[in-house]
């Protein structure tokens, strides 16, 4: 289980293999100047709500893997992510799509 740290003070835990596809398209979103939200899910343990951050390039972001290999990316899967980083309602996990699948719809 890997864990995204957003300025220093929330961080939540993300399977190492979501992390890796979210950190692809965080970093390629910041690269580019674009601010968006990101959005999930919480653990029930915490109430099983929503929780939405706003991403900015002035924002600390620590990504940090439980494994010490790196997963091999899914292109389809970072483009479904991408799609709903692009959308109005944000960044949100997906699931990935599955071999001979078309990409979630977002």
């Amino acid at each position: 289980m890997g864990k995204f740290t957003y300025d220093s003070s929330l961080t939540v835990d993300f399977e190492d293999r979501a992390l890796a596809h979210l950190q692809v398209v965080i970093a390629a979103k910041l690269r580019r100047g674009e601010s968006f939200t990101f959005s999930w899910k919480d653990d029930p343990q915490i109430g099983d709500g929503r929780t939405a951050v706003w991403i900015h390039a002035s924002v600390p972001l620590v990504f940090r893997f439980f494994g010490g290999r790196v997963p091999a990316i899914d292109r389809r899967w970072v483009d479904a992510l991408m799609q709903t980083a692009s959308s109005a309602s944000g960044l949100h996990l997906v699931p990935e799509p599955l071999d001979g699948a078309a990409p979630p719809a977002p």
